[in-house]
């Protein structure tokens, strides 16, 4: 028998039966009601401070947030009263008071949460007249724009910066009328330790946060004649895509993504999933190469350029076990600019290379050091997914009715290894099936390691690799990412190989990917249906084993010479550094 304390109650007059200690507002789902919420997420920002989701309790003076008042026995709640509308709506008009009002021009239009409540509660954005606060933009950062004028002060960044990712460089500050979020004692966001990892942006209800925009910059690339422009996107890119124009979440829309780029006016349009697999080949090589040779160990992936800022300031410590090799973005930018250029004859300094990143902190990678050949930027532009959505539509273009296109070789052509890479624990899986058949020679019979594959925070799992026994970890979120960096801080971590992903889930919840309202996010399992957009398409690929790329072998046989050698380690290689962190 269950040993579950069921409690009964009744919400507009129907009967409920929930677990004790659950909230009215999970209670109200339960039957098909949903009351509206702006700073609630679940298990991460429960403090009941927008006073959106207030109900009516019989007995109660007032009204209460159902978002944090458990049931009891018996209650009864009233959920849509004139009451409870009234107080939502005069809550929402409040908010809409001292709250800049250029919607139409906003980033967030037609996916903001206030805006959205505001229309449906029928608000008048100025019934409500006085005082305003003096917020400008600000904090323009290289991946990020923080607008405090739209900030209705919910806290979810907040909440998701401190619990989610543990890195907790914004707050509140101030009191009362002069409430903001900011950093410590208002410093600038730019000054910070702040990791670029954007899920600040993805919880925003409004457009207070949003990436640093490069559209115009790449428009007048596209429009030079004398330059070259050259896109490639990231495999969790055409996971998630199609959201923006209305197909279901999960849903591929590889094909109708490089016909929109070819319209778009690119000249070229190669795929990151190239350097996905060039990746797995020089990462694969340096983890057999320290397991064989007495090198660092565990060695950890540093495809994630949030986890590498995470690590540069919080764990410098730790960079000898990081992996020297530059990730999927910088390598394929790397290769476009030398090897393709040479094979062409072009002069690398007229190629323009525009990157399709799930991510925000892709933005501010492209800017560092070391990730620069024949002293040109590897890459020159970073798009997110909202931004190439964005890009599309200014252009007129009807994705949904768009026919699938090809994409350019030979820097366009992949395997399904290249192709996980979106999702948490597919960098592993990707580079097991490499190294695997490296060390022992054989052919792999089962290239499915689903014990890497998931949504949980941290996986661990044990291979045997020729002679050896593998140990190997995967982590998503930094939250989860600290707990592993501690154990291998206190020489606990009996791991040869490590996995972390900044972004909870991987790329495919990456901080530049299309908005969910909060609602969704809480309710909907978004990432797995994402990552199973990539794992589907892996599973029917005929190549999927990154040396099997026979593009990427062809750069070694005439360009790089042999993996890991000195040329390779030139172009595809890079160097990290402790940062300060304030």
């Amino acid at each position: 028998m269950s040993d579950i304390k069921m409690v009964n109650l009744k919400i507009d007059g129907i009967d409920v039966s929930v677990p004790a200690g659950t909230t009215i507002l999970e209670a109200a789902k339960t039957i098909g009601i949903k009351i509206p919420t702006l700073c609630y997420m679940k298990e991460i920002n429960e403090i009941g401070a927008c006073r959106v989701c207030v109900v009516e309790v019989k007995g109660a003076r007032t009204l209460v947030a159902s978002c944090v008042f458990p049931v009891s026995e018996g209650m009864e709640v009233t959920t849509n009263s004139e009451r409870v509308y009234n107080a939502r709506k005069t809550t929402l008009e409040l908010m809409l008071s001292d709250h800049k009002k250029d919607c139409l021009s906003c980033e967030r239009n037609l996916k903001c949460e206030l805006q959205a409540l505001s229309n449906e509660y029928g608000c008048n954005a100025y019934r409500f007249r006085g005082a305003t606060s003096k917020n400008e933009p600000a904090d323009v950062t290289d991946y990020l724009v923080r607008d405090n004028a739209k900030c209705i002060l919910c806290r979810r960044c907040v909440a998701v910066c401190n619990k989610v990712q543990t890195v907790a460089v914004i707050g509140a500050n101030e009191r009362g009328f002069k409430t903001n979020v900011s950093p410590a004692f208002e410093e600038s966001l730019a000054a910070s330790p702040c990791v670029a990892c954007g899920q600040c942006i993805n919880v925003c209800p409004t457009g207070a946060l949003h990436e640093k925009s490069e559209i115009d910059n790449v428009k007048k690339a596209i429009a030079d004649p004398e330059k070259i422009v050259v896109v490639a996107s990231a495999p969790a890119v055409r996971a998630a895509l199609g959201e923006e124009f209305g197909y279901p979440i999960g849903t591929n829309v590889e094909g109708k993504m490089f016909t929109a780029l070819r319209r778009l006016g690119f000249d070229k349009i190669f795929d990151v999933n190239f350097g996905a697999d060039m990746t797995i080949i020089e990462e694969s090589h340096e983890l057999v190469e320290r397991l064989t040779k007495g090198g660092v160990l565990p060695m950890i992936t540093s495809c994630s350029p949030g986890w590498v800022r995470y690590m540069e300031f919080y764990y410098p410590d730790l960079i000898p076990h990081f992996s020297t090799c530059k990730s999927p973005q910088q390598m394929t930018g790397a290769l476009i600019k030398t090897y393709w250029a040479e094979k062409n004859g072009i002069d690398p300094k007229n190629i323009y290379v525009v990157s399709v990143m799930p991510c925000t902190a892709k933005k501010a990678e492209k800017l560092r050091d070391n990730e620069q050949e024949n002293g040109y930027p590897d890459v020159d532009a970073v798009l997110t997914t909202r931004e190439l959505a964005k890009f599309i539509k200014e252009k007129g273009l009807m994705f949904n009715e768009l026919p699938d296109g090809t994409i350019d070789n030979p820097l366009g052509e992949f395997t399904g290894a290249g192709v996980i890479f979106g999702a948490s624990g597919g960098v592993m899986e990707a580079a097991l099936r490499t190294a695997v058949e490296k060390v022992t020679g054989k052919t792999l019979d089962k290239l499915d390691f689903t014990e890497v594959r998931g949504m949980e925070g941290i996986k661990e799992a044990t291979y045997k690799v020729g002679d050896l026994n593998v140990k190997v970890a995967v982590a998503n979120g930094l939250k989860n990412a600290k707990i592993i960096c501690d154990l291998i801080r206190e020489g606990k971590a009996d791991y040869q190989f490590i996995e972390i992903m900044c972004c909870p889930g991987g790329c495919i919840n990456g901080g530049g990917q299309p908005i969910l309202d909060a609602y969704t996010r809480r309710n909907v399992d978004y990432k797995s249906l994402r990552a199973n957009a990539l794992y589907s398409e892996d599973a029917k690929l005929k190549l999927r084993k990154s040396h099997d790329n026979k593009a990427v072998m062809e750069v070694y046989e005439t360009y790089l010479g042999e993996v890991g050698g000195h040329k390779a380690h030139e172009i595809l290689h890079t160097k990290y550094v402790a940062r300060k962190k304030y």
